[in-house]
């Protein structure tokens, strides 16, 4: 973990209620897709635990959803200001486990981390396929992107609206080629993958955080091998350690 001050270089809408914003700083403590960032926003008790879409040498790129004070927050933020944040937290997902066609799941405002992940996957001469779940058309973000990576993208939408009509689930169940899978979003969704895929996997989990780095154990969870701590030991965790 480390704590730096990073400034604020972009911060723009992708759709009514998401934002990218890119911020310059220090990101050495950043190793792996998956891990999270702790930003903290002037008048409030609590920093905001965020997922990186994606880093470089001195950059981190964020897409979050505005949901509450603090994202609202965060929305109304311009260029050239400066934040205090902690990088480097959470353990993130492993990539050795993946073999050569993993499939990775994204749904709402647990696509950004699945951005990543596909970069390294690709970097490391893996054939990702990208499953991308929205409520409306209206509400998709990052699709192109994805694309451009080189992924294969098969996009979901509640309403029909844009690709298939339904959920990320009946697109998984349409998928047999798959060696392994990796996913982030709201957990009925993942405990709905968990129950319907073919192939072991790694889920990251959302949950309220106090420190975000394991000291307040605030975010503690039973699993098969005992308590975790989402923000410290997760947010990833193994299929199989899972106790729905």
């Amino acid at each position: 973990m480390k704590q730096s001050v990073f400034t604020i270089r972009k911060n723009n809408p992708l759709t009514s209620t998401v934002y990218r914003m890119v911020l310059e700083g220090e990101t050495s403590a950043i190793t792996r897709a998956g891990q999270f960032l702790n930003i903290k926003l002037d008048g409030m008790f609590l920093r905001r635990p965020i997922s990186i879409c994606d880093y470089d040498d001195n950059s981190i790129t964020i897409l979050y959803k505005v949901v509450g004070k603090g994202t609202e927050a965060m929305s109304q933020m311009t260029p050239s200001q400066k934040l205090d944040i902690l990088t480097g937290l959470g353990n993130g997902y492993d990539t050795s486990k993946s073999g050569h066609r993993p499939l990775l799941i994204g749904g709402g405002v647990g696509i950004p981390p699945m951005y990543r992940l596909a970069k390294n996957l690709i970097g490391e001469g893996k054939m990702p396929i990208v499953v991308l779940g929205f409520n409306t058309k209206d509400e998709a973000f990052y699709t192109e992107d994805f694309e451009n990576l080189g992924a294969e993208v098969l996009i979901t939408t509640a309403d029909g609206s844009l690709g298939t009509k339904g959920f990320v689930t009946d697109i998984v169940n349409s998928l047999s080629d798959y060696t392994y899978f990796y996913t982030c979003g709201p957990e009925p969704m993942l405990k709905a993958l968990s129950d319907c895929t073919s192939s072991s996997g790694q889920l990251s989990f959302e949950e309220r955080m106090g420190c975000g780095f394991g000291a307040c154990m605030g975010c503690s969870c039973k699993t098969k091998y005992g308590n975790k701590r989402i923000c410290k030991e997760g947010p990833v965790l193994e299929k199989e350690e899972i106790i729905w």
